[in-house]
């Protein structure tokens, strides 16, 4: 059996394209030569299975007035027992998290991943062995978020909360007994501040390929 690792994230997991010159196709999401999970899937080989569960406005758990179905918490559950058996877990959220209209700083959502971890460990989907769960920290988002088109729906604050996401995560892993890695950086593009390009995702692959197998 393969050494099965489920990546959940937001649009940055998606793989979501803020640049079209920046793909190889022209599209609005990076093909499975640039995407972080098919690109890390490539560098651990035949023996590992990366499976993607990306969703574009993810939040930890929090729901979004404005759209559904976007926390993790609410679908957690269902997601890790529809891939049963899995060996490591990376979770990669908490850019949607810091949405003026959601009402959450960086502390409270470092308390949200607590709760999404502690749930997601409770799950019955970790074989014979102990859940082994890696929480990334995103990059901060950069000021170009403000002016963009996406960017101004995501409101007031979003940069102070990114900025201040590595300290609060990095407690929150260690609380939870989780793996902590910072993507800190990994390259956002300067549309819109808040998505990888396409080296961010090579960065985010090759950190990860290093880290991976030391953690299964």
């Amino acid at each position: 059996m393969k050494k099965h690792i489920v990546c959940i994230g937001d649009s940055n997991t998606h793989g979501y394209c803020a640049d079209p010159a920046d793909c190889a196709e022209g599209g609005i999401r990076f093909n499975e030569d640039e995407r972080w999970t098919c690109l890390l899937q490539k560098a651990l080989g035949e023996d590992y299975l990366v499976t993607e569960e990306g969703l574009s406005g993810r939040t930890t758990v929090f729901p979004d007035p404005l759209h559904e179905s976007m926390d993790a918490l609410g679908v957690i559950y269902a997601l890790l027992k529809s891939h049963e058996a899995v060996d490591l877990l990376v979770i990669m959220l908490g850019t949607n998290d810091v949405k003026e209209r959601l009402g959450a700083n960086a502390a409270c959502i470092a308390i949200g991943m607590e709760r999404l971890v502690r749930k997601a460990q409770s799950v019955d989907c970790w074989g014979d062995h102990a859940p082994n769960i890696l929480i990334v920290c995103p990059p901060a988002i950069l000021p170009e978020m403000e002016g963009s088109e996406c960017g101004i729906p995501m409101g007031k604050g979003c940069l102070e909360k990114s900025r201040e996401l590595p300290q609060y995560l990095e407690k929150t892993a260690r609380l939870v007994g989780a793996h902590y890695m910072d993507a800190a950086q990994c390259e956002f593009n300067r549309l819109d501040g808040m998505h990888l390009t396409r080296r961010g995702h090579a960065q985010l692959a090759d950190m990860l390929a290093g880290l991976v197998p030391t953690l299964l």
